[in-house]
């Protein structure tokens, strides 16, 4: 082969995994590298008989040692390249849900074939975080590009906010920061508009980049369900379910939440959609709550609890905390009712999460019947051949 960067040589189970349609080189797969080539580079990587397998960023200091961009090695990796990989992204967005573009997460790290890099739309503000050395190393150029892109679609797009305060960082050897790239006087806040409910995002302090965008379509599920309903919505977080459920002409919503910080933030976004005398807002721990609540008291109840688990390590006791809250939420609802329950863990597999509900349905002598299985919102796209970009399951049944 002809060579044009520093090569990666790797195991045959390596080759396996990259023909098998995998992004990723774990560092237990590589047989040989040299260890002058500098972190964040670009590398080819060949099987030990030298064919070429694709190429993209090196990581030296995480388990991920080569996040591929391609593998076609016709590709050049300039500026035109990393833009026709964001218009491709930016167009999926628009072909998808035209009228949420301005609230939507535009790039989807390995989804979107940018490894490491995550970008969410907020209004007039990008909001990116970054978990490659390689992405990193081209940040300044992604970004105008980003720009350049969204603004040629005559979309108005102030700025760039940088969450780049995630732990994940640490492990590529880059630092922990947030703040305006090349602003500082700009807001943090905004108020987007999330089918129909406006919601204020924080995005210097909310969670993940400001807010959930990845339920959007799920918490529409509920809103069409709810009316005439008595609606419980478990760890409410800052209101989005029981949000949908009043606005949906539920008869009684109740928010839960152990985070005072979160049921203001709840009570403040029920007031921008006039809907704050339609939903009751409890600080509580949810399983204490479960445990108290008088049976049949709610017609839906909803459990979107954050990560039990973000390790392989403590799937066993998230298995446990999951099933807790699910056996609870079914014994609760009265014949007919309805379940809606998720996890958002990617290690909380699919088969898992299953089997825990078909226990969960047994020991409560329940039927589970089911009306719909989801995913994540279709702007956090899922490539098959990587189960990781598949994490968060949605599942609503009717207890029998």
């Amino acid at each position: 082969m002809n060579r044009r960067y520093p090569m990666v040589i790797i195991s045959e189970e390596g080759e396996k995994w990259l023909h098998n349609g995998q992004m990723w080189m774990y560092k237990n797969n590589v047989v040989d590298l040299d260890d002058t080539i500098e972190n964040g580079a670009l590398v080819d990587i060949v099987t030990t008989k030298g064919d070429y397998m694709g190429t993209g960023f090196i990581s030296k200091n995480s388990h991920i040692t080569v996040r591929i961009l391609s593998k076609d090695r016709n590709d050049r990796f300039d500026r035109d390249f990393f833009k026709r990989r964001i218009q491709f992204a930016y167009h999926f967005r628009k072909t998808l849900d035209e009228k949420n573009i301005t609230n939507c997460r535009l790039v989807f790290g390995e989804a979107d074939q940018l490894p490491g890099l995550t970008v969410d739309r907020y209004n007039d503000i990008l909001v990116c975080q970054i978990s490659s050395y390689g992405i990193e190393k081209l940040k300044d150029m992604l970004y105008e590009l980003l720009l350049e892109v969204v603004r040629e679609d005559g979309q108005d797009v102030k700025a760039i906010y940088e969450r780049n305060d995630i732990n994940v960082r640490t492990k590529e050897g880059l630092l922990l920061e947030k703040g305006y790239w090349k602003n500082d006087d700009l807001p943090t806040t905004t108020i987007i508009d999330e089918n129909g409910i406006k919601l204020h995002v924080d995005v210097e302090n909310g969670q993940k980049t400001g807010y959930f965008l990845d339920q959007k379509r799920n918490r529409v599920l509920l809103r069409e369900m709810a009316h005439g309903k008595r609606v419980l919505d478990c760890f409410s977080h800052t209101g989005g379910f029981a949000l949908n459920a009043a606005y949906g002409k539920a008869k009684m919503v109740v928010a839960v939440d152990v985070s005072q910080t979160a049921l203001d933030q709840a009570l403040e976004n029920a007031k921008l959609n006039n809907l704050e005398d339609s939903i009751s807002f409890v600080k509580a721990d949810v399983f204490t709550y479960l445990d108290n609540c008088q049976k049949g008291k709610f017609d839906i109840i909803v459990l979107d609890p954050p990560a039990f688990t973000k390790s392989r390590r403590t799937i066993e006791h998230a298995y446990h905390g999951y099933k807790r809250i699910n056996k609870k939420a079914i014994e609760l609802l009265e014949k007919g009712g309805y379940l809606m329950t998720c996890s958002c863990s990617r290690f909380m597999e699919t088969d898992n999460f299953e089997k825990m509900l078909r226990e969960s349905a047994q020991e409560t002598r329940r039927i589970l019947k089911q009306v719909s299985v989801t995913q994540q919102n279709h702007d956090h796209p899922i490539l098959w051949a990587m189960e990781k970009t598949a994490y968060l399951k949605f599942y609503i049944f009717q207890v029998l």
